[in-house]
């Protein structure tokens, strides 16, 4: 879109392109966290199918949210991809403290 529409900083007023750094933004924000909670759940118990299974949801919810910020309305992939990508988070930050107090 850059290239097509010669806009090199900013979103050049296009909607959509706003949008798409949005996007972009948001993954920025919430992907270091979710990964360094997988490396150290990892190193801390070990591979496992849980693990894997937030691994895949977080990557499908960071796939549809950025599809649905493309349909400039309030939809299902945008809220949804938002609110599981919440969700992975809360959940490996929850098993995170499990395992520093000893319990998982």
């Amino acid at each position: 879109m850059r290239l097509r529409d010669e806009v090199l900083i900013g979103d050049g007023g296009d909607d959509l392109l706003a949008g798409r750094m949005r996007a972009q933004a948001n993954l920025v924000e919430y992907a270091p966290f979710v990964l360094i909670l997988l490396a150290l759940i990892e190193l801390a118990r070990g591979t496992s199918a849980t693990l894997a299974a937030a691994a895949i949801i977080f990557v499908i919810a960071r796939i549809a949210h950025p599809i649905g910020m493309d349909l400039r309305r309030s939809n299902v992939p945008r809220a949804g991809g938002a609110v599981v990508t919440w969700l992975v988070l809360a959940f490996l930050i929850g098993w995170a403290l499990l395992i520093a107090m000893g319990i998982a």
